[in-house]
């Protein structure tokens, strides 16, 4: 895992902007189910007022208002207003005094309100309980009760005063009023004492002549305008959330591509040899894929689903809805259930890649070989070879598929079982007045994000461990390096000249139990050719394959121009030899780009040249467009025969000092390659020539033939002496060679 973090290090600017843009985001987020709390709670129900304090009353209010308090209480309210013309004004006060006047008057506000808005069956009962039987100086009038229907009311607050006034009520009588109507007021919950002291001071203000129907729907439009550019702003963070991530997620996948094709580029043989080609091919392509889809969800979802859940815990502590154990509840569900996914997915996730690679493994030998298979009749076999490793990845990915697919009903099932809980138990206390009905909207809206937080974890926890799987694949190539490099402090052949040489050289691939090669010692000189000749498995390739250090010799040494190779630099070694392979390898490009593939600046010329000398010009001048004639990826559309003229064309345009032809001539007929082996003895004259073949009549005129047999030196020599003096030659030239022509041969021959 932690290889897809290190991943970041580069990009931690961009990764401290993703934090910043996301807790913009998440803040945004967070505050729109307050918003809406607000427009209900406050906008709807309250009419537009936060505060139980009305903002302006009249001077019989105002007096009224104090019946029910003590000292202490008449001190605050009076100290919360000012005369002007003959009403009271409300001081200029902050926040946090408007709240705490808030919870100190709201319970004389209610009583005070409650006289004010008795019911005509109320006021009877108390007329009935007067020891006089006088009834009071009462208000009566008509306003609309809970429901929005008219009912009478009747406000005894008057007689009240008037009573206290004349002495008539004592400090007794009054505390023993207000117990009896708290008595009746301790049935209901805080929030509905809270709205009835709202009601009190919206009736207030309209009496003093506040628009308050104007200021609901100010409040209305100021807190929705709010929330559309609390919106916008969350939209706008989004949005470059999104940007941010999926460049710093492609950058990953670009920087992983480049350094995995940089490094396998530099990879000697035996390194190639460790990763199937298939398998560098999957862990190029696929592997970095799912890590850059991984990186992207990464910074866009994993690192916003704590700052959500966090912000969304705190939100509902603030709530006081008492209502945890519903979030505890439906996060301890659905951990449960992607555990148990997880566990059902994880093993076959972990077999998935493997599973990829064979399939590009089987994909790659079948297109491949596609001739062969055409010419042996194995179409269908192949077929069903592909089918196999199809299907496995098939059933693999359909299991996952499957058991990933019971994840978001599951969540969608959780999530709304939640909401039907939360509004069943919020509504009892809505129904008792201990919460409102824009408290219990955005406590749903605060579960369900928390939930969807958890959610969103615990599904990449199910993606990471694949994504880590890849970027373990990916770092395994990364990390390893070549086994063939350049030396820190390379040594320089005083002159160019391109004389080879091998002293005692041994070596043994890797892991193997047997040396391919054993005491090879010869020397090629410069205008001299060397031919290398054996049996099918005698090592000749490899011979060649260690002059330009595809691998390294395990026993001896090999030097050019005295220096030997391994302390020489890596490219200044390869500079000087032009190596044509065993099999022709072409590029997608044009005759001319193909020729120049070693060597970018050589001229037209110069092009031409090499391709005269290697017998392509014939049949290149043939082409339409000559030169300029396009190549397909791998040479697909020239013969064998014309691959291994252009391969050293290339070779020779290189103008090295070295030419290693690895049977090189394989594909070409009698004539043509004789031809070519004159114009390279006369074209070529400072050249040291190595020569790999497998016909004895193709050598016959090389200044010396070095024999192979199981990878041991059988004989250095001509032609001639080595069918004098060499069993193993003699044998491989009486396998191609009649009597006759070996006695020719061995008079024509050096």
């Amino acid at each position: 895992m932690r290889y897809i973090f290190s991943n970041l290090k580069h990009y931690w600017r961009s990764v401290l902007l993703l934090a910043v843009l996301l807790i913009v985001q998440g803040f945004c987020e967070m505050s729109m189910p307050q918003y809406t709390q607000n427009i209900i709670d406050i906008g709807i129900q309250n009419r537009g007022i936060e505060h139980i304090l009305p903002s302006k009353i009249t001077a019989d209010e105002y007096a009224e208002a104090q019946i029910f308090m003590d000292d202490a209480q008449k001190r605050e309210w009076q100290d919360s207003y000012s005369e002007k013309s003959g009403e009271y004004v409300r001081d200029d006060l902050d926040k946090e005094e408007l709240e705490k006047l808030d919870q100190d008057l709201m319970t004389p506000l209610v009583l005070t309100y409650q006289l004010g808005h008795m019911t005509e069956e109320e006021f009877r009962g108390m007329v009935k309980d007067q020891a006089d039987g006088a009834g009071p100086d009462v208000r009566v009038f008509e306003a609309e009760d809970e429901s929005g229907k008219k009912a009478t009311y009747v406000d005894v607050r008057p007689a009240i005063r008037q009573m206290i006034e004349a002495g008539q009520l004592q400090e007794g009588q009054i505390a023993g009023m207000k117990q009896q109507i708290e008595e009746t007021l301790s049935k209901t919950g805080e929030q509905t004492m809270k709205a009835m002291a709202i009601r009190y001071a919206a009736d207030a203000e309209k009496a003093a002549g506040v628009d308050v129907s104007g200021l609901q729907k100010r409040y209305l439009w100021v807190s929705g305008g709010k929330m559309m550019w609390m919106a916008l702003l969350m939209a706008a963070a989004a949005i470059a959330v999104s940007f941010v991530a999926s460049r710093v997620g492609a950058g990953v996948g670009r920087d992983l591509r480049y350094r995995v094709f940089r490094n396998v580029v530099g990879y000697s043989s035996a390194e190639m040899e460790k990763f199937q080609t298939s398998s560098l091919i999957t862990r190029a392509t696929n592997d970095v894929q799912q890590v850059q889809m991984v990186t992207t969800m990464l910074l866009r979802m994993v690192m916003y689903a704590p700052v959500l859940a966090v912000w969304g815990i705190v939100k509902v502590y603030q709530s006081h809805a008492n209502m945890s154990w519903v979030i505890a509840l439906g996060i301890a569900v659905i951990v449960g259930i992607i555990l148990t996914l997880v566990v059902l997915a994880m093993p076959k996730f972990k077999s998935m890649q493997k599973l990829v690679d064979r399939l590009n493994l089987v994909s790659r030998e079948i297109l491949t070989g596609l001739m062969v298979v055409r010419a042996f009749g194995r179409e269908k076999t192949e077929e069903e070879r592909f089918d196999d490793a199809n299907r496995d990845l098939m059933r693999t990915q359909l299991f996952t598929n499957r058991v990933m697919t019971f994840m978001m009903p599951s969540m969608m099932f959780v999530m709304s079982g939640l909401g039907v809980l939360i509004t069943w138990v919020a509504a009892h206390r809505v129904d008792a007045g201990t919460l409102q009905v824009g408290a219990m909207t955005s406590f749903i809206t605060y579960s369900m994000v928390i939930i969807s937080s958890f959610m969103i974890l615990t599904a990449m926890s199910i993606m990471l461990p694949r994504a880590g799987v890849a970027a373990e694949r990916i770092n395994e190539v990364i990390s390893t390096e070549t086994s063939i490099e350049s030396p820190a402090q390379p040594e320089r052949a005083g002159a160019k000249k391109g004389v080879v040489r091998f002293e005692n050289v041994g070596f043994r691939y890797p892991g193997a139990e047997m040396d391919a090669l054993k005491g090879i010692t010869f020397t090629a000189e410069p205008g001299k050719t060397t031919a290398v000749i054996g049996s099918t498995g005698s090592g000749k390739s490899t011979l060649v394959n260690l002059i330009p250090r595809f691998y390294d010799v395990t026993e001896g040494s090999i030097t050019v121009d005295g220096v030997d190779i391994r302390s020489m630099d890596l490219h200044e070694l390869r500079d000087e030899i032009g190596f044509v392979p065993q099999k022709g390898t072409l590029f997608s490009g044009t005759i001319a780009s193909n020729i120049r593939f070693g060597r970018p600046e050589a001229s037209d010329e110069e092009v031409r040249r090499a391709a005269g000398i290697a017998q392509a010009d014939d049949f290149i001048e043939e082409k339409e467009e000559g030169y300029d004639s396009y190549i397909s990826q791998g040479g697909g559309n020239v013969s064998g025969g014309q691959k291994q003229r252009l391969s050293i064309a290339r070779a020779i345009a290189k103008n090295p000092k070295i030419l290693v032809f690895d049977d090189s001539f394989s594909a070409l007929d009698m004539k043509t390659d004789a031809k070519l082996r004159e114009e390279l003895s006369e074209q070529e004259k400072d050249a040291a020539k190595i020569i790999v073949a497998q016909r004895v009549s193709t050598i016959l005129n090389a200044d010396q033939i070095l024999v192979l047999d199981e990878g041991r030196m059988a004989g250095l020599g001509t032609h001639r002496e080595l069918l004098d003096h060499c069993e193993v030659y003699r044998e491989i030239a009486a396998s191609q060679l009649s009597e006759k022509e070996l006695e020719e041969t061995r008079h024509a021959g050096r």
